[in-house]
Formats: structure tokens, C-alpha cells, sequence
């Protein structure tokens, strides 16, 4: 049941997007289709997951024993770097078109705010390995569930009559506030 409260409590009520404010750059960046969000999103939620889970390790297994915590913030960069190279040989690999597709947005997953701070919070929060693991795949999820919206979202904007002072960045910053109100309803949940 813990680990379901954590799954749950960071997709929704502590969306990493919506509710901490990381991640806004692939949001604005990568969400003008709902295609490209989905291949971000999926790109992103492996690395978010595999770096929540080994920053972890590293901090309980090398950073905390040796007393070098000052490196967590280097060694957390050079884990996302590392688990982002391996998502874009495997998807260059596996998934050329979508490789294509994402271009740019790829190798920026290692500049994205959202995974180095769901990797400082997750250590943060005092959780256990498993604990971890759910923190990483919850706030993956909800990052998931937030891009896939507002693109689909935004393809609808794309196709409305919105005033000429509101097209563009305008209506998608209204809409992200919009949807970010959406989500703070779920405060009471839990």
C-alpha cells in the first residue's frame, strides 16, 4: 500500500511538472504533437526511473560511506548523462523514426531539471530502494500524463479560433496554468 501512495502521490497530487515546476522546457519544447510527446515522455520516464533508482544506490553505497556527499549533484549529472547515452544507442537502435523525431530533444533529456530533481528529492525524501524506485516511476508517470495532455491539448488550440494576441506561447502558458490548477485538485487526495 506504501508503495502505491508514492506511486500515486507523485504522479498526481506532487506532479513534478504541474505542482515542483520541473521540466517546463520539454513541456513548451516537445508538446506541439501528441506523437513527439509520447516518444519524449517514454524516453524520459526510462531515464527518469533508471536515475532515480541509481542515484540512490550511489548515494547509499559510495557517496554517504565515504562521507562525499558535496559530489552528490556531480554524480547524480554524469548517472543521467550515462543512462541517457544508453536510451539514445538503444533508441537509435530499436526506434530510428522516433530517434529522428525527437532530434535535439534527445540528448537535452540530460539537461532536463525534472530528472535531477526527482534524483535530489528522492534522497531527499528518505526512502528505501524499492520507495525509490516507485518515487522515480511516479513522478515519470505524471510527467507522462501532463505532456500527453497539454499536447493534446495544444493540437486542439492548434485548430481553435484563439485571439491573435493569445496564439502561440500565450495560450499555451494560459493552458498550462489551466491545467495546473486541474492537478492541484488532487491536494486533498492524499
Amino acid at each position: 500500500m506504501d508503495y502505491l501512495l508514492i506511486l500515486v502521490s507523485t504522479a498526481l497530487v506532487n506532479n513534478i511538472v504541474l505542482v515542483k515546476f520541473l521540466g517546463l522546457c520539454p513541456l513548451m519544447g516537445v508538446s506541439s504533437s501528441v506523437s513527439s510527446a509520447w516518444g519524449m515522455s517514454l524516453a524520459t520516464t526510462f531515464v527518469l526511473t533508471l536515475s532515480a533508482l541509481l542515484s540512490w544506490l550511489i548515494e547509499h553505497l559510495l557517496l554517504q560511506p565515504l562521507d562525499i556527499e558535496f559530489l552528490r549533484i556531480l554524480s547524480f549529472i554524469l548517472i543521467i548523462a550515462a543512462v541517457v547515452q544508453f536510451t539514445e544507442v538503444m533508441m537509435r537502435k530499436t526506434s530510428p523514426a522516433l530517434h529522428k523525431a525527437l532530434g535535439i530533444f534527445l540528448p537535452l533529456i540530460t539537461t532536463n531539471c525534472a530528472v535531477l530533481g526527482v534524483a535530489l528529492l528522492n534522497i531527499n525524501e528518505k526512502h528505501n530502494l524499492p520507495q525509490s524506485l516507485m518515487f522515480g516511476l511516479g513522478s515519470a508517470l505524471g510527467f507522462v500524463i501532463v505532456m500527453v495532455m497539454f499536447a493534446g491539448l495544444r493540437e486542439r488550440l492548434a485548430l481553435a479560433n484563439v485571439p491573435a494576441l493569445f496564439t502561440g506561447t500565450p495560450i499555451s502558458l494560459i493552458t498550462a496554468g489551466l491545467l495546473s490548477l486541474i492537478f492541484m485538485g488532487f491536494s486533498g487526495m492524499i
